[in-house]
C-alpha cells in the first residue's frame, strides 16, 4: 500500500486538461479498498463523534413523534395555520424534503446512464440520502390532512362506504409521484447495496451479522452470471429512476400551479421546481459528505475532485434559480395582470420581504462563490455555503406558500402568518428523523459502494500493467 502526502486537497487535482485527476487515492490493492471503507462498520465501537450527533439526532426524534401525537390528540389548531394561510409549515416542509430527496436519484441513475465515473464515491450516501427525506417529507402531509387515522382513505382501495379518492385533487398525484419514487429509489439502493452486503456477510465475525448480511445479500456469490443479472436490472431501474427525478417535483408543483391564486398560477413552476430541487439536493449532499468524509477519514475516497464537481453543479443549478427568479418577474408584468404583479412586487418590498430577500441572498448570491477555485477547494468553507444554501431553499419555500396566501385578490381577507412554537419544533424534529436514520445507515452499511470503487480504479482495467511496462520501456 502507497501512501501519499497528507495534502489530500491538492493530490487529486489537475489543472492539464490532457490529464484525467485519479477518483481514488492512496490504493495499489483492492484488498486495503475494502478494508478502509468497512472500517466504518466493522469497529467495535464508533467515533465519539458519531455517538454525540447520535444521541442528539435521537433526542431529535423523540420529541417530534411527541409533538404528532400532541398534534393528533389536541388537533391542527396548535399550528399557525388560519385564514387566509391554510397552507403553512407542513406544506413548506413537505416540498423541503421531497427537493432534497433529488440529488440521490440524480447522482446514481443520471450520471450512471451518462457513464461518469466519478459518481462512485458519493452514490451511495446519496441514495441513501434520498430515501430517508422522502421519509421525512412523506411525514408531513399524512398529519396535514387532520384525521391521521383515516389517511388510507387517499388510497384506491374498494370500501364499504363507496368512497373513491377525489383523482382531479392534486394532493392525491403527490401521493402516487412521491409513493412510486420512493419505491424506486428504495429498490436501486437495494440492488446496488447487494454485492457489498456479500462482502460484509463473508467478512462478519460473529453469527448474527452473518445471518442478517446474508439474508439481505440474495446468496451473491459473485458470479458471473449474478454480475450478470446485477448489472442489467442496475441500468434497468436507473432507466426507470431517470424520469422519475423530473416527473415528481413536477407533480409536487401542480400542487400549486394548477390553482387561480396569483404567484403560482403560472407555467414555469415545474422546471422552476426541478431545478430548485437538483440544487437543495447537491447541497445536501455537500453537507452531509464533508464531515462524513472527515469523521470516517474517507479523504482517499471522497475527493477533492468530487467535492469540485458537486460545486460546480451547486453553481450551475443555483445560476438557473436566479433566473427563474427573475423570469417570474417578467412574467407577472409582461402578463399585464395587476394582480400577478402586485404578487411579486409584495414579495419583494411588502410584509415578507425579509423572507425573499434572505433566499435571493443565500440561493443566487452565495453559490456564485464557488466562481472561485479557492472556495471550491476549501471543504469547511464549502459546507458553510451549503448550509446557507438549504437555508435559502427553506425560504423559498416558504414564501412561494405563505406570501401568495395571505395576500389574494381581496384586501379583505388578506392576514399574517405566524408559526407556533410546535411549528418550529416539528420541523426541527425532523432534521432528528432524517439524521437519526442517516448515521444508523454509516454505521451498518458501506457508506461507499465497494465493488463500483474497485472498478474505477486503474488495477480493474486489464490493460493496466501493459500500459505500465510500455511508459517504462519509453521511459
Amino acid at each position: 500500500m502507497s501512501t501519499l502526502p497528507m495534502d489530500h486537497n491538492v493530490d487529486c487535482l489537475s489543472d492539464d486538461p490532457r490529464q484525467r485527476a485519479p477518483l481514488v487515492l492512496g490504493h495499489e490493492q483492492f484488498d486495503t479498498v475494502t478494508s478502509e471503507i468497512l472500517r466504518c462498520n466493522e469497529a467495535k465501537r464508533p467515533p465519539l463523534a458519531w455517538t454525540i450527533c447520535f444521541v442528539f439526532s435521537v433526542a431529535l426524534m423523540t420529541m417530534l413523534m411527541a409533538l404528532v401525537g400532541y398534534l393528533i390528540v389536541t388537533g391542527v389548531g396548535v399550528w399557525g395555520n388560519n385564514n387566509p394561510v391554510m397552507w403553512g409549515f407542513p406544506i413548506v416542509n413537505f416540498v423541503f424534503w421531497v427537493g432534497i430527496g433529488h440529488a440521490g436519484t440524480l447522482i446514481s441513475a443520471i450520471l450512471f446512464l451518462f457513464r461518469q465515473k466519478w459518481r462512485t464515491s458519493i452514490n451511495r450516501f446519496a441514495e441513501a440520502m434520498t430515501i430517508f427525506a422522502v421519509i421525512c417529507a412523506g411525514l408531513f402531509p399524512g398529519i396535514h390532512i387532520g384525521r391521521v387515522w383515516l389517511a388510507y382513505w387517499l388510497f384506491p382501495i374498494p370500501n364499504q362506504m363507496d368512497m373513491w379518492p377525489q383523482f382531479r385533487s392534486p394532493l392525491l398525484w403527490d401521493v402516487f409521484a412521491v409513493g412510486t419514487y420512493f419505491t424506486v429509489s428504495l429498490l436501486f439502493w437495494y440492488v446496488g447495496l447487494i454485492p457489498d452486503l456479500a462482502t460484509m456477510r463473508d467478512r462478519a465475525t460473529n453469527k448474527v451479522k452473518a445471518i442478517a448480511y446474508g439474508f439481505f445479500s440474495l446468496g451473491w456469490r459473485g458470479s458471473m452470471r449474478h454480475w450478470h443479472r446485477y448489472e442489467r436490472a442496475y441500468l434497468l431501474l436507473a432507466a426507470l429512476a431517470t424520469p422519475l427525478v423530473l416527473s415528481v417535483h413536477s407533480v409536487v408543483s401542480f400542487d400549486f400551479a394548477v390553482s387561480q391564486l396569483p404567484g403560482w398560477h403560472t407555467t414555469i413552476f415545474p422546471p422552476y421546481f426541478v431545478a430548485g430541487a437538483i440544487f437543495s439536493g447537491f447541497a445536501m449532499v455537500l453537507t452531509l459528505a464533508i464531515p462524513a468524509r472527515q469523521m470516517w477519514g474517507l479523504e482517499n475516497f471522497i475527493t477533492m475532485r468530487h467535492l469540485e464537481n458537486m460545486c460546480k453543479i451547486v453553481l450551475l443549478t443555483g445560476s438557473m434559480v436566479g433566473y427563474a427568479y427573475g423570469m417570474e418577474f417578467f412574467i407577472a408584468w409582461y402578463s399585464g395582470e395587476i394582480y400577478e404583479s402586485f404578487a411579486f412586487i409584495n414579495r419583494a418590498f411588502g410584509q415578507y420581504a425579509w423572507a425573499y430577500w434572505i433566499m435571493v441572498s443565500c440561493n443566487v448570491i452565495c453559490p456564485q462563490l464557488f466562481w472561485f477555485k479557492a472556495i471550491r477547494r476549501s471543504p469547511w468553507t464549502m459546507f458553510i455555503i451549503t448550509l446557507f444554501v438549504n437555508l435559502g431553499m427553506w425560504f423559498e419555500r416558504f414564501v412561494i406558500t405563505v406570501t401568495s396566501l395571505a395576500n389574494d385578490f381581496l384586501p379583505s381577507s388578506w392576514g399574517w402568518f405566524e408559526p407556533t412554537w410546535v411549528d418550529m419544533l416539528t420541523f426541527l424534529g425532523s432534521f432528528g428523523l432524517f439524521m437519526t436514520l442517516f448515521l444508523l445507515f454509516i454505521r451498518f452499511l458501506p457508506i461507499l459502494a465497494i465493488s463500483e470503487i474497485k472498478g474505477v480504479m486503474p488495477q480493474a482495467n486489464p490493460h493496466a500493467h501493459d500500459h505500465h511496462h510500455d511508459a517504462e520501456d519509453h521511459a
